[in-house]
């Protein structure tokens, strides 16, 4: 596109966002939800699993054989095969220790074995970008460094009955990490677009909650203080605050991935609620034992969050992400209190307000959106990437700096909502743009980089803005 192309495309985004294709979206992700893909078979076998744990050792970088494979190894040689058998049998549905333990086995040896390559290495990169992208110096700029957790996590597949789910810092910590784990379903390598739109929730949100010491805390104080101020519902302060884990894990994938985690978790919920329920709605009941706001709410914390980005389509993402929440409404049910629509919209912006907006002391006097946040020109980047990802012409072998995972996903998911999207095509492009990027990624060469980000030269003038165009 010339420049005048892209302006007149810009006038159109920020008057309309694109979203005609969204039905396709939620039957690619309802296919990938209803796969029967289990990936690899669980390593119960100690001595078979030591064996190919040393196997691997050195395809790992030095970052991930630091963090990760001596600590692991040292805790299974502390254990021994009785005590490895020992956690297994205590924790037969793999919900809890046993989970953990063999989670993090299969990231080291899916990594280390090379299974499904290509994908895994684009998975992992969006994984590293997320993280380094909230933790790195360059974004964290005033703020001290993190309390620990400061390895991004490392990738697997399996478990779909769980979905997308994360062990961050705190728990592999048990074992001796330095770095979570990441999962997605195994059939989350082949198509579920907007399983992906979902990676900014579980990264740089559980993880990066967990490596700010008292930041979880502060967060859940001040979100349930504002909505005392404001007066909103009675029930409506604790059920909150009791959920503050899944709802700052929300905006923070928002304030990562702009709107397409916003749009994508409308979308993706729909999908595994009709893949597991027959209903393809968003649910407007929140049970009291439920750890995640109700869906519905959920779509308004998502409209409030997007409609608080600074960029200048906010407004128009906002509002659409809005009526596709309304479209599902049902009687709103929290906790066993019904609550008004009214009560529940005004909730959920004094919520996405304060966890986005309010200084932290745990973040040294900071906000979360002043780490991250999305942009013009974020935005920019995104819709540059549309064009080459819907392009009938071969993907570039080079891309130049500047953007970074999280805008190829964005691209991928907005470019399939859109008319005439190719879900398949535009999966299969998104995933080739991601690997080639972890195939540059420091922290997976032969040097320990922790955060790629900070290897950067400060210069004492900047004479040009490097240009985005592919090679």
């Amino acid at each position: 596109m010339d420049k005048k192309d892209l302006e007149i495309q810009a006038a159109k985004d920020k008057a309309k966002p694109d979203i005609t294709n969204l039905q396709k979206c939620i039957e690619d992700a309802k296919k990938a939800a209803m796969d029967g893909d289990t990936g690899p078979k669980d390593p119960t076998d100690y001595n078979q699993l030591r064996g190919r744990l040393e196997a691997c050792r050195e395809k790992l970088p030095p970052l991930y054989r630091e963090t990760v494979y001596k600590p692991y190894g040292a805790t299974l040689d502390q254990l021994g095969q009785a005590g490895f058998t020992k956690i297994l049998l205590r924790d037969p549905q793999r919900e809890g220790e046993a989970g953990l333990m063999v989670d993090i086995a299969h990231s080291i040896l899916q990594n280390g074995e090379g299974y499904n390559e290509t994908t895994t290495d684009g998975f992992q990169e969006v994984i590293s970008d997320l993280y380094d992208g909230f933790l790195s110096a360059e974004d964290r700029q005033g703020v001290k460094p993190p309390d620990k957790g400061t390895i991004p996590p490392l990738v697997k597949w399996g478990r779909p009955d769980f979905g997308p789910y994360t062990w961050p810092v705190d728990a592999t910590s048990v074992f001796g990490l330095e770095a979570g784990v990441v999962n997605l379903p195994p059939a989350n390598a082949r198509r579920g677009l907007l399983a992906w739109a979902a990676l900014g929730h579980e990264t740089t949100g559980h993880d990066i909650l967990y490596a700010d010491t008292g930041l979880l805390q502060e967060l859940a104080m001040k979100a349930r203080k504002a909505l005392e101020e404001q007066n909103v519902a009675q029930c409506l302060p604790e059920y909150w605050s009791n959920r503050i884990d899944e709802t700052a894990s929300d905006i923070l994938g928002i304030l990562n991935m702009g709107p397409s985690a916003g749009i994508g978790l409308i979308g993706y919920f729909r999908a595994l609620n009709e893949a597991y329920t027959g209903d393809g709605r968003l649910r407007s009941d929140g049970p009291e034992d439920d750890p995640h706001p109700a869906d519905i709410i959920r779509g308004y914390l998502a409209s409030s969050a997007v409609g608080l980005l600074r960029f200048s389509g906010a407004s128009g993402w906002a509002k659409v992400i809005l009526a596709e929440t309304e479209k599902d409404r049902t009687e709103i049910s929290l906790g066993g209190t019904v609550v008004s629509p009214e009560d529940a919209r005004q909730s959920a912006a004094i919520v996405a307000s304060t966890l986005m907006r309010s200084k932290m002391e745990s973040l040294d006097n900071h906000a979360l959106g002043d780490i991250q946040d999305w942009r013009d020109h974020d935005e920019t980047i995104t819709r540059k990437l549309r064009a080459i990802l819907t392009s009938a012409n071969q993907l570039p072998r080079t891309y130049a700096k500047g953007f970074y995972a999280a805008h190829v996903v964005a691209a991928a998911v907005t470019a399939a909502l859109s008319r005439d999207g190719d879900v398949d095509l535009l999966f299969s492009r998104m995933v080739t743009i991601l690997k080639t990027m972890h195939d540059g990624n420091a922290s997976w060469g032969p040097l320990y980089v922790a955060h790629p980000g900070d290897i950067a030269a400060i210069r004492a003038y900047s004479y040009a803005q490097p240009s985005f165009d592919a090679e």
